[in-house]
């Protein structure tokens, strides 16, 4: 079949699903109430295996999300997947794998691949090396429509896009209703179900509902960790970043319009402790690990060796497709040259958090408008004018994605908090006497899954340099998922019970799904055995059937023995 033929024949089948918010006429009235078994407040990762898990077990469920994407990381904010190295093989849910390989196969299934690269199992549609499976937000988010799609139509799941939180009702300890804001009517719907999850980016339900929390760094007095902060700093929040993807057309002028901020970024030195090398839009920069000068490379050409940002996290290599599918390859720029860590993003008011979210779009910009017109080349020239901002990959008119890309939220006081010297690798040899060879993380009898990555927190907003460590494979405690006080609110993103410091290896992609998933078992679990989440964990017996539920249902508990990070 040539490639005309082979498009003609997919065009009909993409996209699979375009779903709009589900809300009846008379909720746009305002005032209408819902009610669920389970209320799931984020359509991100997770919430959606949060959402998942719970449908799965026969439960009537909402998902909320305030975009117009559910799949948060992966397609809103569009980060491709941030993983470990067994990946492939071992240490995620089986749920989670499968969406992996559902990636796959929507490439392979509506896309002209060559024979290569359809018969590689492990297909990576960009070939970026950040990960294994570096792919478009919008394939993404088909293969979790699909996932969710029987739910839907079996009346197990009802999800409103474009819908916000903006208060909670509260009593004894537990929430009662969640009202949301519809973004695009203004209208409000009330929530109802006897539990509830905060699967947002930021934790938002927490102050909402007055679930104790903690945000930015606690001090070491607080946590013991050998880097934590000397005092605690409620403001020192890791970078966010407006993510954008590119493509190369060397014939073709794509010169974006100056941005407003242009002349502020272009300057701008970066003041961090300990120092970065240079301005922020050049290819010079920090190390993440040893935080000494590091000089990067671009080259869209692909002709001069070195690390090239091109082909790091790029999202479609035109090598994989049939000639003339795409122009050029689309790489997906979340560099450290568009973090911004200027000004915190939590616990502003509103008006400065549109700000900030407005000045994080201005230096994505300014960094696009440089590497068009002022970047140093590796032939000696300056700029590349044919840089082209895919707008259509992101799903907006101002080419940026719908999101920030967010690596911290507020956090529960949880019953336990997972610290460094739990998965960090030379505070767990100190504590342990075992050599790098024999150390392991911190076991936890109450483990619902598991997790590895280092301990990576970028620049923050009060003026930290990168904190990279080397971390070992984690479990996931369910006493981190368990507020000390609030009953049935439950997290299911970057608001577990973690630190400041162990959030930098919890908050990614596979971790946060999994962490959902768990979430959504342990809703279903609670509900068939009438027992709170607080007395599983409580109860062996109780647990041991929770986990039980969790292994049937392909969730990995504990780790075989492998490296540190």
């Amino acid at each position: 079949m040539n490639r005309r033929s082979f498009l003609r024949r997919s065009a009909a089948a993409l996209p699979l699903f375009t779903w709009a918010p589900l809300l009846a006429d008379e909720d746009r009235q305002g005032g209408r109430e819902r009610a669920a078994d389970l209320v799931i407040v984020g359509g991100g990762l997770g919430g959606c295996a949060a959402a998942l898990a719970a449908c799965g077990a026969g439960l009537r469920v909402i998902l909320t999300e305030p975009t117009d994407w559910i799949g948060g990381q992966l397609t809103s904010q569009a980060v491709p997947p941030d993983e470990h190295p067994w990946i492939e093989s071992f240490g995620c849910t089986r749920a989670y794998r499968q969406f992996r390989e559902a990636v796959r196969a929507y490439y392979r299934n509506h896309y002209p691949l060559t024979p290569e690269a359809r018969a590689n199992p492990r297909l990576n549609p960009g070939n970026g090396w950040v990960s294994r499976l570096c792919h478009e937000p919008r394939v993404a988010l088909a293969v979790l429509e699909q996932m969710l799609a029987p739910h839907v139509s079996g009346g197990r799941l009802r999800l409103l896009l474009e819908h916000e939180p903006v208060s909670a009702l509260m009593g004894a300890d537990r929430v009662r209703a969640v009202t949301l804001r519809n973004r695009r009517t203004d209208g409000r719907v009330t929530l109802t179900a006897p539990y509830f999850v905060d699967a947002t980016e930021l934790g938002d339900l927490l102050p909402m509902t007055g679930t104790e929390h903690v945000l930015g760094a606690e001090g070491r007095a607080d946590t013991g960790e050998p880097h934590a902060a000397a005092v605690a700093d409620p403001r020192n929040q890791q970078a966010i970043t407006s993510c954008f993807a590119v493509d190369y057309l060397p014939e073709e002028d794509h010169t974006i319009e100056r941005p407003s901020e242009y002349a502020f970024w272009r300057d701008y030195v970066p003041d961090l402790k300990p120092g970065w090398t240079g301005r922020l839009l050049s290819w010079d920069s920090t190390h993440p690990h040893t935080l000494k000068p590091r000089s990067l490379m671009f080259d869209p050409t692909m002709k001069a060796a070195g690390v090239n940002l091109w082909s790091y996290r790029r999202i479609a290599d035109a090598a994989n497709f049939v000639p003339g599918t795409f122009s050029s390859g689309i790489s997906l720029v979340n560099w450290p040259q568009n973090d911004y860590w200027v000004a915190p993003l939590i616990e502003n008011t509103p008006d400065e958090i549109a700000r900030n979210v407005q000045r994080a779009k201005e230096l994505s910009l300014s960094l696009l408008y440089w590497m068009q017109t002022e970047a140093p080349r590796p032939d000696g020239g300056v700029g590349w004018k044919g840089l082209r901002l895919r707008h259509d990959i992101v799903g907006t008119t101002d080419g940026l994605a719908k999101h920030p890309y967010i690596r911290e939220a507020r956090r529960i006081r949880a019953e336990f908090t997972v610290a460094e010297q739990h998965i960090g690798t030379d505070a767990r040899m100190q504590a342990t006497g075992k050599s790098r060879a024999d150390v392991t993380a911190e076991p936890f009898a109450d483990s619902v899954g598991v997790g590895a990555y280092r301990i990576d927190l970028h620049p923050s907003s009060s003026g930290e340099n990168y904190l990279d460590l080397s971390s070992l494979p984690f479990q996931i405690p369910l006493g981190a998922l368990l507020p000390q006080r609030v009953e049935n609110l439950l997290p299911a993103a970057k608001n577990i019970g973690t630190t400041h410091i162990t959030n930098g290896a919890y908050r990614l992609h596979p971790v946060e799904w999994n962490i959902g998933e768990a979430v959504g078992y342990l809703v279903a679990y609670c509900l068939r055995s009438k027992e709170p989440p607080r007395q599983v964990r409580r109860d062996a017996k109780r647990l041991a059937e929770y986990q039980q539920s969790l292994r049937n249902a392909g969730c990995e508990l504990e780790w075989p023995r492998v490296r540190p990070l």
